[in-house]
């Protein structure tokens, strides 16, 4: 149990590093083309800003995460892996654009402070929280025999075949059928 839970501060730890370099090329390039020159490359588009920032950021961390964070983790496909961390990175990103969009247009409060308080300060917690949740479920799998989960909770079975000369495991996931592709 002990062994579990320090694994799990490992995890985090190594997330939030990962995180806190994302948070940087975010916050950094938002307010850049938010604030930078007179006026602003997007002074008047927060919220294009802010889609542009975190996915320039969100190349970054898929990159932190796949090769420190979760490296000793089996990958299960790089097309897989890349579509589910853009997926629920963008979920995590509407999650910041909403408490933007409601600070800065409801709530009528559009100074660089309150902008940056909504994106990057709420909107970055809730967000951080749903990630990491998220990416250790569904993208990152510990084992790749663990019984896996789709987007709406369905179990996905996985054959996995061994190559008795390399040694190594490849998987494949049958259809809805229960086939498996050819």
């Amino acid at each position: 149990m002990l062994d579990r839970l320090l694994g799990l501060v490992r995890e985090a730890a190594k997330f939030g590093v990962v995180g806190a370099v994302g948070f940087i090329v975010d916050v950094g390039l938002f307010n850049l083309l938010r604030f930078a020159g007179d006026p602003g490359v997007l002074e008047h588009k927060p919220l294009t800003a802010k889609a542009i920032s975190v996915t320039v950021a969100t190349i970054v961390t898929y990159l932190g995460n796949r090769h420190w964070t979760w490296a000793e983790r089996e990958r299960t496909g790089a097309r897989r892996e890349v579509t589910l961390f853009f997926v629920l990175n963008g979920i995590g990103m509407a999650i910041s654009l909403g408490c933007l969009a409601i600070s800065h247009y409801v709530l009528d409060l559009r100074s660089p402070l309150a902008d940056n308080l909504s994106a990057n300060g709420v909107g970055l917690i809730l967000g951080m929280t749903f990630r990491f949740w998220s990416y250790r479920t569904f993208v990152f799998r510990k084992h790749p025999d663990e019984h896996a989960l789709d987007l709406v909770g369905h179990l996905v079975e996985e054959d996995l075949h061994e190559d008795h000369d390399t040694g190594r495991t490849s998987s494949s996931v049958p259809s809805r059928s229960g086939r498996s592709p050819t």
